[in-house]
């Protein structure tokens, strides 16, 4: 593992605790409200800082439970301090680049390319000099999902960060601002140019339906080249139905999009863009894969009601024109309303829940997804086995008993008097048709198990981002409870409380509508994806039972002939006398 400096500014900084807290795991430290601290730098990480309590005990604590009281001195200490460097959630993507031969940042959006970095300019149309397409290829594998994007609870606790560990319970509570929200310390701007709705249907709250809902097609994957061919990729083109006008969009745009949805959308489950592959890259398979999941993330995209009006998701299926591309590109970035700031943005109906009975749906929907996401994982493993015997084993076992059939009939061939070339010609082709078999056992996969894939893939991208999303709403419970008894103590006005409470209901009702969402979804698409792998499996053997069923025909027209063949007698060759 390599090692890098990290550049700490040793005691230059101090802090008051706002808040107690607990520390659960050796590398953190117990902080008590009003204690002042000594922290080694003010820039947190992951929403944590070191420091040395009142105690002279040293280790992380949440940033937010503190305040910063003094600025960095003058001629503070730098020293160079050798740590371990994990994979973290701030891993560049630079790494699984796999769009370009390097990783020129951004600077191309910026070059007089940046729509979609075609020769031809900004009407959005590939050269047709430089066009490819490609065409599907066996394909199986089941590749990791990218480091950048959320992940589970069980690959998270595996990811370090510069100080070696994984980040405890509060790590996303703290990171995603939806704790400051929850303590009313989130500014509130004077005019929130956008609103989401939440109405109450009959399993309960719903984000309300788009009045413009759309559908956007992801097609034509095509090869391009620029810098004279030094430099290749693949563009998409891009047809949304609102507009009919396309688009073409490289996957590093894609990644940008995706990025800016996870920084502005704290409590909705962004679904995950295809895996990324550093080598490969332009093979026609994986081309193809990709292709096919690009069209499932961006169904997903149209069909959340929340996540198909964002400003940025229009701007990246619409623009065409280079100017408006960047002006647009970078009002996204400065969008104010993100992560905990989004919360802002939400309506919610006026029906009163209980909080326990939220946390009591919570719960339930924890459970039910946790089954889910396991479930989900044993049949991507079971159906990629299956593509895998397809595509090896099975084909290999036809063509053996294939083979085998043509040696038996060539064997037939060796006692003339005895051969019957109708029958000699029908086992022939019968080991030809097992061979034919086996080709075709090997071509299934792409027609449904690639496909089952895909849907699983996306699932599981989806399932994995709800224990954060669950963990916000419990930080947030936890708050609740705990401002209460504070207020039956008298260590806090019952205003405060109640606003705690009023914020808890916002979060509360977010999530329980994307629970919503999510199983809307989860019934139309799964509906879909098994009545897909089903229609295709049978088409599949029925294409192979009418290839028996021809050969079988072969035998039948032999029945006669073989009759008359056991009553002729043999002309056995004369003897010659000695």
């Amino acid at each position: 593992m390599m090692h890098f400096p990290l550049i700490l500014l040793i005691m230059a900084f101090k802090a008051r605790a706002l808040y107690n807290f607990q520390s659960e795991n050796k590398e953190e430290i117990n902080i008590r409200e009003n204690e002042e601290l000594q922290l080694l730098s003010d820039v947190s990480l992951d929403g944590w800082l070191q420091g040395t309590n009142s105690h002279g005990q040293t280790g992380l604590f949440p940033a937010s439970y503190v305040e910063i009281i003094q600025p960095p001195r003058s001629g503070s200490v730098q020293v160079d301090y050798p740590t371990h460097h994990a994979h973290t959630d701030a891993t560049h993507h630079g790494s699984y680049d796999d769009d370009e031969e390097d990783d020129d940042d951004w600077d191309d959006w910026d070059d007089g390319q940046s729509v979609a970095e075609e020769p031809s300019g900004s009407n959005g149309v590939p050269h047709s000099q430089t066009k490819h397409h490609y065409y599907p290829r066996p394909e199986y594998a089941h590749r990791p999902r990218p480091q950048l994007e959320r992940q589970d609870s069980i690959a998270s606790g595996k990811r370090g960060s510069v100080v070696g560990r994984n980040l405890n319970r509060f790590s996303s509570f703290v990171r995603s601002g939806v704790e400051a929200f929850i303590l009313g310390d989130v500014p509130q701007f004077g005019r929130v140019s956008e609103t989401y709705v939440i109405e109450m249907g009959p399993k309960g709250p719903l984000w309300k339906p788009d009045p413009n809902a759309f559908i956007c097609s992801v097609e034509e994957p095509t090869k391009q080249t620029k810098f004279k061919g030094i430099k290749s990729y693949i563009s998409y083109r891009l047809t949304p139905g609102h507009t009919n006008s396309p688009v073409y969009r490289r996957y590093k745009h894609f990644d940008w999009l995706y990025n800016r949805l996870l920084h502005k959308f704290t409590v909705i489950s962004v679904p995950h863009l295809p895996e990324k592959q550093a080598t490969g890259r332009f093979e026609e398979d994986f081309i193809q894969k990709r292709n096919r999941r690009l069209v499932l993330w961006m169904d997903h995209m149209t069909s959340h009601p929340v996540l198909s009006q964002y400003d940025g998701f229009q701007h990246f299926l619409t623009c065409r024109d280079e100017k408006q591309w960047k002006a647009g590109k970078r009002r996204t970035e400065r969008d104010e309303m993100v992560g905990a700031s989004f919360l802002l943005t939400l309506q919610i109906p006026t029906e009163h829940q209980d909080l326990q009975d939220v946390e009591e749906r919570v719960d339930t929907f924890k459970a039910f997804s946790k089954k889910m996401d396991e479930s989900v994982l044993q049949l991507i493993s079971v159906v990629s086995e299956l593509a895998r015997k397809h595509l090896g084993g099975f084909r290999k076992e036809f063509q053996k008993l294939g083979g085998s059939l043509q040696n038996l009939s060539h064997s037939f061939q060796l006692d003339p008097p005895y051969g019957s070339e109708p029958l000699i010609g029908a086992i022939s082709h019968t080991g030809r048709t097992y061979e034919l078999v086996g080709e075709m056992f090997a071509e299934q996969p792409k027609n449904d198990q690639f496909r089952f894939l895909d849907t699983l893939s996306l699932y599981q991208g989806l399932l994995s981002n709800f224990p954060d999303i669950i963990h916000l709403q419990k930080g947030a419970f936890a708050k609740v409870k705990d401002s209460q008894r504070m207020s039956d103590e008298g260590k806090m006005e019952q205003e405060e409380a109640d606003g705690i409470r009023k914020r808890c209901r916002v979060v509360g009702f977010a999530l329980q509508a994307e629970i919503n969402h999510f199983h809307q979804r989860r019934l139309l698409d799964f509906k879909m994806a098994i009545q897909h792998y089903l229609k295709e499996q049978i088409m599949f053997y029925r294409r192979v039972s009418q290839e028996l069923e021809k050969t079988l025909k072969m035998y039948d027209s032999l029945n006669g002939r073989a009759r008359r063949l056991l009553l002729q007698p043999v002309a056995l060759p004369a003897h010659t006398e000695q």
